[in-house]
C-alpha cells in the first residue's frame, strides 16, 4: 500500500478573519493581510528567472517542516507592531489552480504588515517548503 500525503480542503478566509478579530490582541491591530499562494502553470524558473524551456506545469509535489514553519512564525511575531499570525499549508500532489497556502498577518499599520507578510511568505518558500514542478 502506498501512504501519500493528500492535498489539504483550503480554510475559510472568512472564519480566518473572524477569529483574528475576537482575539484579544485585536485592538491593537489596524489592518490585516492575506497571502494566498496558487499553483500556476506557468514554471517558477520562468517567471523568476526569464528562462523559457517551453515546458508547461501540470501539478507541483508539495512537502513542508512544520517545525521550520513554527520557527519562522515565531521570528516574525518578534517584527514590530506584528500581533497576529495564521498560517495553512496545503500538501501531497496538487493541480494546476490548487491552494498552496494561506498566510494572514495583522498587525498595527501598513508599513509592519505589509513588511512581516514579504518577510514570512519569503522564509517559508526559502526555508520551509519543498516544491517540485511536474511537467
Amino acid at each position: 500500500m502506498i501512504n501519500e500525503k493528500m492535498k489539504k480542503l483550503s480554510p475559510s478566509i472568512d472564519e480566518w478573519l473572524k477569529e483574528a478579530k475576537t482575539d484579544p490582541v485585536a485592538l491593537q491591530e489596524g489592518m490585516f493581510l492575506v497571502h494566498n499562494g496558487v499553483v500556476r502553470q506557468t514554471p517558477k524558473a520562468k517567471v523568476r528567472q526569464g528562462i523559457d524551456d517551453g515546458s508547461m506545469v501540470t501539478g507541483m509535489e508539495f512537502a513542508y517542516d512544520a517545525a521550520k514553519v513554527d520557527t519562522a512564525i515565531a521570528e516574525t511575531y518578534k517584527m514590530d507592531g506584528i500581533f497576529y499570525i495564521r498560517v495553512w499549508l496545503n500538501e501531497g500532489h496538487l493541480e494546476v489552480g490548487d491552494d498552496i497556502m494561506y498566510v494572514l498577518i495583522g498587525g498595527d499599520i501598513r508599513p509592519h504588515v505589509v513588511d512581516a507578510l514579504q518577510f514570512l511568505v519569503e522564509k517559508i518558500k526559502s526555508e520551509c517548503v519543498t516544491e517540485i514542478e511536474q511537467k
